[in-house]
């Protein structure tokens, strides 16, 4: 299947499984992504090799951030007509609380578009929306 045929599968049938084994870092993490009407969740599920601390257990935050920055991407690929990954310029992630070895899941919202420039907020959180455990700010470049 060919780059532009993943993206209209994706879009057309809600199915991200594709989109996400091709890219490697998102497939090897175990991201995953649903759909709920126009929103987009994704979620990291429980997984020993994305441990940093295994006493806790909690996530490694390498791990956390690279979730929230891949999560963000692929939010804005979806409303992109290419499928191609856009260029990161600048990720600011504030850890707020652990990261326990459990499901966490993330919301992105565009925050601003141009021609050339979009912003992302990305919240991430494991048993409620309304204790996050990291937020961050994207600002991704949309044309070479």
């Amino acid at each position: 299947m060919t780059d532009p045929e993943i993206l209209k599968h994706t879009r057309e049938s809600g199915d991200f499984s594709r989109m996400l084994d091709a890219v490697p870092y998102a497939k090897w993490i175990g991201l995953q992504c649903e759909r709920f009407g126009d929103d987009l969740i994704f979620r990291l599920p429980k997984k020993e090799e994305n441990l940093g601390n295994p006493i806790l257990p909690a996530i490694h935050g390498g791990v956390i951030g690279g979730f929230m920055e891949m999560s963000a991407a692929i939010y804005l690929m979806m409303s992109q007509d290419t499928f191609r990954m856009p260029r990161i310029v600048d990720f600011s992630l504030d850890y707020l609380r652990a990261g326990l070895n459990r499901e966490t899941y993330a919301e992105c919202r565009l925050t601003r578009q141009g021609n050339r420039v979009a912003n992302v907020m990305i919240t991430g959180w494991q048993k409620s929306r309304s204790q996050p455990i990291a937020t961050a700010r994207a600002h991704f470049l949309l044309e070479d």
